[in-house]
């Protein structure tokens, strides 16, 4: 989880976790919880987890990011280390506005994480290096 995530946020995905290892599914009241908490990114989140777009790419060096393909079919980079997405909606209602905690993207990588369900892509350092510079030039366009 990401370490800037409020601990009430951090407490609720853990209890998501947890309740779907133990039963296959998560109860209504993490759901309503999970709503309460991230707002209008809940449900979107949850249906980028739904259609599998969150995928975790590893390099040897053990370097990892998060890619999801967004429901415009475009692909957003996410750091949930340092808790950042590459999208507009993060750009502007995260850090500009600060009136949401993530934007879907970045909830998606969360719950996906917490849930087992990332898709899981290894990659040789090289490629992922072009990969997060061709992502650099796409946002300087």
């Amino acid at each position: 989880m990401g370490a800037t995530l409020p601990a009430l946020a951090e407490e609720l995905l853990r209890e998501i976790e947890k309740a779907f290892c133990e039963t296959s599914h998560v109860p209504d009241d993490l759901l309503l919880a999970l709503k309460f908490i991230f707002g209008a990114s809940a449900v979107p989140a949850l249906d980028l987890v739904d259609r599998q777009s969150v995928t975790r790419i590893t390099s040897p060096s053990g370097r990892q990011v998060y890619q999801v393909v967004g429901s415009s079919g475009k692909h957003y980079t996410c750091y949930a280390s340092c808790h950042f997405c590459s999208c507009p909606a993060f750009m502007f209602s995260v850090l500009r506005k600060g009136d949401s905690l993530v934007c879907k993207h970045l909830l998606a990588v969360y719950l996906s994480q917490a849930l087992g369900s990332c898709q899981e892509l290894t990659v040789p350092d090289k490629q992922l290096t072009r990969l997060l510079l061709q992502e650099e030039e796409e946002e300087e366009r």
